[in-house]
């Protein structure tokens, strides 16, 4: 059982905080601990081999897991399993500030049905050439063939559960991003902008643009969002 309260008592007041997490144990604490208040962490464990979940627990956060790999797949589980009307969704890795997540929630309860954060780097940031090149081109066709006024496909955003859910996303890899902006454009969703810091990662390496085949997995992820139409429906 979690100590966390019980959030069906806390209505709106509470955000829950679903964070993908895959071995970011060394990570994982001072995310947790940059939480704002009345904003309660879901950790999805999706095969971490380094004790993840044990830490998490012991930061405070509920735990679920969720064996199937994939960036889609922990985050499809963590909204399943969110008790309360809005949610957000946070890498577990550091290089997103929690405390920017009231800016996305704001916009969600002033309208919005969807606020995706813009990643501006921090001062002496890393942010690999051909990630950073493959995000701008990926959000420039969103915005020419979707009329969606973004430009980036970052994995902060906020939105109300049930509207992630009713949407039907299909893709349980490093598309899901992608593919929510599709289908929020086709489903003619307000879907709003946000600045939101992008600091060097506190721990480990990244799963996409760390290494050469998460690139290319997340490529071809998004390859078949946008070209091959996996978004329809």
């Amino acid at each position: 059982m979690s100590d966390l309260p019980d959030r069906r008592q806390s209505g709106e007041e509470m955000v829950t905080v679903v964070i993908p997490c895959r071995n970011e144990s060394g990570a994982l604490p001072g995310v947790l601990a940059e939480l704002p208040d009345g904003y309660l962490a879901l950790v999805v464990d999706n095969g971490s081999e380094d004790g993840t979940a044990h830490v998490a627990r012991e930061c405070g956060a509920e735990v679920v897991y969720e064996p199937r790999p994939g960036y889609g797949s922990a985050v499809h589980t963590g909204i399943v399993a969110a008790r309360t009307s809005i949610v957000c969704v946070l890498d577990g890795d550091g290089s997103l500030d929690p405390g920017d997540l009231p800016v996305l929630v704001g916009a969600v309860r002033g309208g919005a049905d969807l606020a995706v954060g813009r990643r501006r780097p921090v001062p002496h940031v890393h942010w690999p050439v051909h990630a950073r090149l493959a995000n701008a081109l990926v959000a420039r066709r969103l915005r020419r063939r979707y009329g969606l006024d973004v430009h980036d496909i970052g994995a902060a955003r906020a939105a109300r559960r049930e509207v992630l859910l009713t949407l039907g996303i299909t893709d349980r890899r490093s598309g899901y991003p992608l593919e929510l902006l599709v289908r929020a454009a086709r489903a003619g969703l307000r879907v709003e902008e946000r600045d939101v810091a992008y600091r060097p990662r506190t721990a480990g390496v990244s799963k996409v643009s760390g290494s050469v085949v998460g690139s290319v997995r997340a490529a071809r992820d998004f390859w078949k969002v946008l070209v091959l139409g996996k978004a329809r429906g």
